[in-house]
């Protein structure tokens, strides 16, 4: 076993120390946070606005810097550095709001403007920092692009408390936040305030960007709320799972990437755990059952079987020719024809229940043209799975009479 091997188990394990225990333990909390709040800044179409409150904390965290340095010379204590630069990332959504609402601009349009504004009066207000004689602007610089592994233990506690009981207000809110979400409509109906309920989600991401400064820094807060969000659309169409999918990815992709940050030195952690976070996002793309590329693909291929197998049996039934390549595999597959083309008995008999299964699927969308069960004949379910036995036998006697029907107008019209 290699050093690196060696380390990241014992990262992973809670052994490499109290302080990279504590980094692991907070990232792990903080990628929870923010994969649940992150799934209701995806479903109400507010995935950017992360990305902007981000921007926008730069102002705010070097006024502050910069205030603590005129006025007691310690520029690093934290509480006061997150609450500037809450105000200020409080201040940048606001105004993406006010554009969006007073103006006829999108709101990306509005976001864009207050992102490049606020991050480009943050980066002047930096090299106004830098010029400041206190020799702790190297402190200020990690805010960019986070410094987990120089955190200090009441910085690792305060985050890892700030993520936990954000987690709590997060599950307090989740029902008005998912009534908002997927039917505003109906949430005013039921006396819900939409903007409140906004403006409680502005204020849950905003959380998430600050406590996460730190750790992924503002230029990659972003991926710590929307791509365990994204990754869990993967897997399930529920919303409540969806939120227990994210928080669940959002934490391993948090832990996982604190302890291979730890387990080589100079690997900046937020980018490590922002790689991390896409490798599990690359995973779903290609691996989730439920909209997966693979899972995707391996229905494809089962459906144009089944196609194939159906088509090709409708053909043996009405004596017509197969010339399609895939079609005569399947069938010699099935030993429902012979190499020469011809229908085994077992084959006769697939074709004719083929045949009468077509009539009846027929037959039914004629009757229920808008019913659930007639709009499943283009997955080529055979109908006796998806009724009932009694409504089938009224379906089969229904189609036998009108056979019976049409046979008989056909002996009148022989006669006249």
């Amino acid at each position: 076993m290699n050093e690196f091997t060696s380390n990241l188990l014992s990262a992973l394990t809670l052994r490499a120390g109290f302080n990279s225990a504590l980094v692991c333990i907070g990232a792990a909390l903080l990628g929870i946070a923010a994969g649940s709040v992150g799934t209701y800044a995806l479903l109400r179409r507010r995935s950017l606005a992360s990305d902007a409150a981000g921007h926008a904390t730069l102002p705010g965290l070097v006024i502050v810097f910069i205030l603590l340095s005129w006025l007691s010379g310690d520029a690093r204590w934290v509480p006061a550095l997150m609450l500037g630069a809450a105000c200020s990332a409080a201040v940048g959504l606001a105004s993406v709001q006010l554009i969006h609402s007073r103006s006829r601009l999108p709101e990306d349009a509005a976001i864009g403007i207050v992102l490049s504004v606020f991050f480009g009066v943050g980066i002047v207000l930096m090299t106004v920092a830098q010029n400041l004689q206190t020799g702790q602007q190297a402190g200020l610089a990690a805010y960019l692009l986070g410094s987990a592994a120089s955190m200090l233990r009441n910085e690792a506690q305060l985050i890892a408390a700030a993520a936990f009981l954000l987690s709590l207000v997060i599950y307090a809110l989740r029902r008005p936040l998912n009534l908002v979400c997927f039917d505003p409509d109906y949430a005013r109906v039921q006396g819900l305030s939409v903007q409140r309920m906004d403006l409680a989600l502005n204020i849950l991401l905003l959380t998430v960007v600050v406590i996460s400064l730190k750790v992924v820094g503002l230029v990659l807060s972003v991926a710590l709320t929307i791509i365990p969000a994204v990754a869990a659309r993967f897997w399930t169409d529920n919303t409540r799972h969806m939120v227990t999918v994210a928080a669940t990815l959002g934490g391993a992709g948090g832990y996982i990437g604190a302890a291979l940050s730890s387990s080589t030195e100079n690997l900046p952690t937020g980018a490590v755990i922002t790689l991390t976070l896409f490798s599990i996002f690359l995973a779903s793309l290609l691996l989730a059952p439920a909209r997966g590329v693979l899972a995707t693909l391996l229905r494809h291929l089962s459906f144009r079987r089944r196609v194939h197998r159906r088509q090709g049996l409708l053909a043996l039934y009405r004596g017509e020719p197969i010339y399609d390549g895939l079609t005569l595999k399947l069938l010699r597959k099935a030993a429902w024809i012979r190499r020469d083309g011809v229908a085994t008995p077992a084959g006769a008999i697939a074709a004719q229940r083929a045949a009468r299964d077509e009539q009846l699927w027929t037959l039914l969308r004629k009757r229920h043209s808008s019913n659930k069960l007639a709009r499943q004949y283009h997955q080529l379910v055979p109908i006796r799975h998806v009724l009932s036995e009694d409504a089938l036998h009224e379906l089969e006697r229904e189609l036998q009479a009108r056979a019976s029907e049409d046979q008989g107008q056909e002996e009148d019209h022989g006669r006249h």
